[in-house]
């Protein structure tokens, strides 16, 4: 969600919100996440202009496509009714368990628990947005983490003037989702998709 409509999220809806982030599962129970909301008028303005830096870093890097891009709505951090950032936790290398080859399932952990709160906030009525266009270490610093902590996502959550039967992307025509069926095999990369009957497009 990019759009959103005036009002407030209640101190008990957001409490829920954020119960069901923690209640997400983690690799190694090693509960990875840190949730900061934004309270303060002068942050949230300071968040944005680093969303906006990047904005600009980000319409650069796509070349022919950079413009279009900036026509985008791709955030709502002045006009959400709650900000959010989403950290990954300092201590996190003290946590083997499930981590040993694969350290990343850190991030799979807090992902899952952004899932969480994002389907309780569809179920609350509210909408929310991942802003992932910023400088990691720039907001990290804003936001006093410590060195081996980092931030993952801005969230944008509140009111929303609609939910679109389709992702804003598609609407806004800048890219399509794709079938199931090709993201989908069975007993290898390469094979096709198993014989279950899988959608052709998606919902």
């Amino acid at each position: 969600m990019r759009r959103f409509a005036p009002g407030a999220v209640a101190d008990e809806v957001l409490a829920r919100l954020l119960a069901a982030a923690h209640a997400a599962p983690s690799v190694g129970l090693m509960q990875p996440w840190r949730f900061i909301r934004i309270t303060d008028p002068d942050l949230r303005l300071q968040i944005h202009d680093l969303v906006a830096d990047e904005r600009s870093q980000t319409a650069l890097a796509l070349g022919p496509r950079g413009d279009e891009f900036l026509r985008l709505k791709v955030e709502g951090v002045l006009d959400c009714a709650e900000l959010l950032v989403v950290a990954l936790r300092d201590g996190r290398d003290r946590h083997v368990f499930g981590r040993r080859t694969l350290p990343q399932m850190d991030l799979a952990s807090v992902s899952c628990a952004i899932q969480n709160m994002w389907l309780a906030a569809r179920a609350e009525g509210l909408g929310m947005g991942w802003v992932s266009i910023f400088d990691p270490d720039r907001l990290g610093a804003l936001l006093g983490m410590p060195d081996d902590a980092g931030p993952v996502a801005i969230l944008c959550l509140g009111p929303v003037p609609e939910f679109p039967d389709r992702p804003a992307l598609e609407i806004d025509r800048w890219t399509h989702g794709r079938p199931l069926t090709e993201f989908v095999a069975e007993n290898g990369w390469s094979s096709p998709p198993p014989a279950v009957g899988l959608p052709a497009c998606p919902p």
